[in-house]
């Protein structure tokens, strides 16, 4: 079904339109100075499109709340905890509900946190799910930023992670990304290269003119228009919108941010006792009687749950010697049995990350794991290095604590397939087949595997090859080692292993 969004005006009078469905296909990215227009932009779009798509807003500022009076849109308050939010969003992608995401009142680190987290939880949404949803990320660049900040880098990590799995491989799960930045320069360049849609408003550094002409097709000379354009016009490209540059005047909305831009008013006359009101102290303020404390709320269930899996404290009439402390050795010894009975399941492979880690969490409270278990990025790590299958003798020799350093610049879905070619080529093992790495990967398909592999030699990571004999050799430069030949279409070596094991 081809649904056309009115977007404004074209310079011959005509309706700018914007192909909905195309639009959800191929993405949208939106740059312009402050105060160029783009959050009117994106508000045109969401009230065009609300009838026919499904939406999510994420909003750092609170202005787009105003859309839940006249189009339904939840308004979800980001001051939860990120589990919380991950739940949320797996059921607005089952329920098919409109929402906006509110970060206002969050520090930035906690809005990147806030922002991972809800991303997450659509991406990671059943399959049985995965309907249209328009993503619109206002201010991106805070999101995806180019460099590292002031925020940690898990945040950054985290944060940067989520909207590339949005903007790269986002289309399959039918979500469509479409992200608004003040800067060019300040977004992530693989974020800003998925995109195939463009609507370029005015902008003034060289930098951000020369990339958006450059995004558009246009030589320098033709960069400087980008300087000359009024608040509310934009010049558009993309398969979405128009094949060949074309300037778009955007139209009215029905309604309006919290915040505005600044309007001059009239000073008031200034009153004679101005020195008497601005210096003259006030009296102290009466205050009120103490009243009673309101009981306080009960504790969260997760709360209690975290509070039973921590050790009891010895009573000081208990011989020590009845009780001994678990040192970390006999911990993390614990923890990695739990992971490998874990893995030991054979549809393990096929479950999501929050369905595993939720099973990980009642396995620890079951063999009774002192201290508090690890927290979702921490588990996230350990089930990829315990995915790779690494030997002893292998996880303390330097090619490995180096390919564990390669592997933190990647996404924590992608983290287990390469550890595990970079384990096969520090042992010198035989590459690992498609079937196996799809396992690894949380997938059925062999293709995508493929497509993985060729995504990490995209990035210099890994070089690929075959023997005469159709055998596939994967090589990793930086490591210096490369696997044994094998035949990318064999079967799948973790299922051949289990039953020898037993």
């Amino acid at each position: 079904m081809k649904v056309d969004i009115d977007m404004g005006a074209a310079p011959d009078g005509r309706a700018a339109l914007m192909d909905l469905e195309e639009l959800l296909a191929t993405r949208l990215l939106v740059q312009g100075n402050s105060g160029s227009g783009k959050s009117h932009l994106l508000r045109r779009l969401l009230e065009q499109s609300a009838q026919w798509v499904q939406q999510c807003v994420i909003d750092p500022e609170g202005d787009f709340v105003t859309l839940a009076d006249r189009f339904g849109h939840v308004v979800v308050d980001a001051a939860r905890t990120e589990n919380e939010l991950t739940r949320i969003a797996g059921r607005i992608r089952q329920h098919r509900v409109s929402v906006v995401l509110n970060l206002e009142g969050l520090d930035v680190e906690q809005q990147m946190r806030a922002a991972a987290a809800f991303l997450g939880g659509m991406f990671d949404a059943d399959r049985d799910f995965w309907y249209p949803v328009l993503v619109v990320v206002d201010e991106a660049q805070l999101f995806a930023p180019a460099a590292a900040g002031e925020v940690s880098d898990e945040a950054r990590k985290l944060s940067l992670g989520a909207m590339t799995n949005l903007m790269c491989r986002g289309r399959k799960r039918g979500l469509a990304g479409v992200i608004a930045t003040q800067r060019l320069a300040k977004l992530a360049k693989n974020v800003a290269a998925e995109a195939s849609n463009f609507l370029m408003g005015r902008t003034f550094l060289d930098i951000d003119m020369a990339r958006a002409a450059d995004l558009l097709g246009m030589d320098r000379r033709q960069a400087e228009q980008f300087r000359d354009l009024e608040r509310g016009r934009f010049v558009a490209l993309g398969p979405a919108v128009a094949r060949r540059p074309l300037p778009v005047v955007i139209g009215p909305v029905e309604t309006s941010a919290r915040s505005t831009s600044p309007k001059l008013t009239p000073l008031p006359e200034a009153p004679a006792d101005a020195q008497e009101l601005i210096f003259t102290r006030e009296p102290e303020p009466v205050r009120p009687a103490p009243r009673r404390a309101a009981p306080p709320p009960p504790t969260p269930t997760a709360d209690i749950l975290a509070q039973l899996a921590r050790p009891r404290p010895q009573q000081a009439d208990v011989p020590q010697g009845l009780f001994p402390e678990i040192d970390e050795a006999e911990r993390e010894a614990l923890i990695d049995a739990v992971m490998r009975e874990l893995l030991d399941d054979p549809d393990a492979g096929f479950r999501s990350v929050a369905v595993l880690y939720q099973d990980f969490l009642v396995r620890c409270r079951i063999r009774r794991v002192p201290g508090d278990p690890p927290a979702l990025p921490a588990f996230r790590r350990k089930l990829a290095v315990a995915r790779a299958g690494v030997a002893a003798e292998i996880a303390e020799s330097e090619a490995w604590q180096q390919a564990l350093a390669l592997s933190e610049s990647l996404t924590d879905d992608v983290q287990g397939v390469f550890l595990m070619i970079a384990q096969a080529a520090v042992a010198g093992e035989p590459c690992p087949s498609d079937a196996t790495l799809a396992r690894a990967y949380g997938t059925h398909s062999p293709s995508r595997a493929r497509r993985l592999l060729t995504w990490f030699e995209e990035r210099g990571l890994i070089v690929v090859r075959l023997d005469f004999r159709g055998a596939r050799v994967v090589a990793l430069p930086d490591l210096g080692c490369e696997t044994a030949p094998s035949d990318p279409e064999g079967p799948d070596a973790m299922t051949e292993e289990r039953p020898a094991a037993e």
